[in-house]
């Protein structure tokens, strides 16, 4: 049986009201055959007290089971994402937001996909499966479902939700890409570069949304919307290589 190692990648900007209680729970978080886990928090530059909070679980541990990087400037979470693969050592890795809308306790469902031998990449998907959905802004959810659907065109992939936050990847495959983006374009371009991959094994699973309104933190506008569509065709139509 292989042991496989689970590394969490958290990117984090001015979360100092969620990252804490994300990171107890990714903490706490039950993985199958008693996998090892580590924790990868990248801190991007915040203004408030989220750097305090994330060193603060660092120096609680004396394990080395969390990892801690500290941006001086915000560089987006592209920027993270690669900063985090430069320093983590499973051979599975999943993006984990640092807030409260998705529940690290569902990453035994991410997994056995992988665990099973079936997939390679593993998607979630906030608009598929019975689990608690927050009912929040129409628009938003328009917004993913034709983003969505843009990519599918030129992928050929029949995903139903590329920008949810979670993906779950053989860390060789993610680590064999050159990604370019840096801020909230890491979807967008991951999912171009993997449709192209031969003989790659996608797999997609329902999950948790416990959705935040804007209000409440929530960051994405809908200028990125616009921004999503000039991704989706920089990286299907112009620049093709991984």
């Amino acid at each position: 049986m292989i042991n496989h190692k689970l590394s969490v990648i958290i990117p984090c900007y001015n979360e100092e009201k969620y990252i804490g209680r994300v990171v107890e729970k990714v903490l706490k978080a039950s993985l199958p055959d008693n996998m090892e886990k580590e924790i990868i928090i990248i801190d991007d530059g915040s203004t408030d007290k989220s750097p305090v909070i994330i060193e603060a679980f660092s120096n609680a541990r004396s394990d080395g089971a969390i990892k801690v990087i500290l941006n001086v400037e915000n560089k987006g979470k592209g920027a993270c994402v690669v900063m985090g693969l430069q320093q983590a050592t499973g051979d599975l890795i999943v993006i984990q937001d640092a807030d409260l809308e998705y529940d690290p306790a569902e990453y035994a469902k991410l997994l056995k996909p992988v665990l099973d031998g079936y997939a390679d990449v593993v998607y979630t998907s906030r608009l598929r499966g019975d689990a608690p959905r927050r009912v929040m802004f129409f628009y938003y959810t328009l917004g993913v479902w034709f983003l969505t659907f843009l990519s599918n065109l030129f992928t050929q992939l029949n995903l139903t939700d590329i920008h949810s936050g979670y993906k779950l990847f053989k860390a060789d495959i993610l680590k064999s890409m050159r990604l370019r983006e840096k801020r909230f374009g890491f979807d967008t371009e991951v999912t171009a570069k993997i449709s192209r991959i031969k003989n790659i094994h996608i797999y997609e699973v329902g999950i948790s949304y416990y959705g935040r309104s804007y209000s409440e933190g929530k960051k994405i506008k809908w200028t990125d919307g616009l921004k999503a569509i000039y991704w989706t065709f920089k990286y299907n139509l112009f620049l093709r290589k991984r």
